[in-house]
């Protein structure tokens, strides 16, 4: 299929590796030009290298902390008014709620819910002039279906989507679409993360906690960044234009949620 995007211009979040890469290389297998913000250096040059070598497109990198205002201001510089914006940030750790001070809320919505916010603040008034955008969050399956040790991200994150659903509501006459990406368990570095926890929490082996949690999934595995990356493509595309302020799981079944 066709996505019409060819020759937009895409600002990605997090975009180094993971879901944020998935995300970047399905846009740029569709023609978008792509600005790639990271906070390790080498791995953001590395994707970059990459996506060039498979892709006739435009790639800008940014090697900043995204969830600072310093680290913002130079992405934002770099990346000019775009037409797509993918917001992407790593989760805060999982714990318990009596571990929690301020300060962890505080750096919690700060990379999950305000940095975001600040992002689509940023690019919304240039994609109202042109007529057209397209904004997709990558946020949580936990908004939804919210996981206990993970309090820090179903809080922050639960702002956003509250954020999100009177703003695309409140910008979608002018033929922009926001929307959120609700990932459950996917193979990437989150996902070994939490599967250690598991394991020393449990005395377990690393193979054996990611595999328990596979079977604990009805699709039966973790999902994928490719796949991942083409439904985020998809949302990006002319063809969404009708998709307006929705929380799509992509969760291979775990949250078994019908409304």
């Amino acid at each position: 299929m066709d996505l019409g995007i060819k020759g937009k211009r895409a600002l990605v979040g997090a975009s180094s590796k993971g879901l944020g890469r998935g995300c970047a290389e399905a846009l740029a297998a569709a023609g978008v030009d792509l600005v790639l913000n990271g906070r390790g250096i080498e791995a953001l040059e590395e994707t970059a290298a990459a996506i060039r070598a498979l892709y006739d497109v435009q790639v800008t990198t940014v090697a900043a902390d995204i969830t600072t205002e310093d680290g913002r201001a130079r992405v934002l510089s770099a990346a000019g008014q775009v037409d797509i914006l993918v917001t992407n940030a790593g989760g805060p750790p999982p714990g318990n709620w009596s571990d929690w001070s301020r300060a962890d809320f505080i750096k919690a919505f700060d990379g999950n819910m305000l940095t975001p916010i600040a992002l689509m603040q940023a690019m919304l008034p240039g994609m109202i002039t042109k007529g057209w955008g397209r904004v997709v969050n990558i946020t949580s399956a936990a908004v939804r279906a919210p996981i206990a040790e993970l309090g820090l991200s179903n809080t922050a994150r639960a702002g956003l989507t509250g954020f999100v659903a009177g703003t695309s509501r409140q910008v979608a006459r002018y033929g922009i679409a926001i929307n959120n990406l609700l990932p459950g368990i996917h193979a990437t570095d989150r996902a070994t993360s939490l599967d250690k926890g598991v394991a020393a929490a449990q005395g377990i082996t690393l193979d054996e906690a990611s595999t328990r949690r596979q079977n604990s999934i009805p699709a039966g595995r973790y999902g994928t960044a490719g796949e991942f990356g083409a439904t985020c493509a998809f949302l990006c595309s002319q063809h969404a234009g009708f998709i307006i302020g929705q929380n799509i799981m992509l969760d291979g079944g775990s949250a078994n949620i019908t409304i």
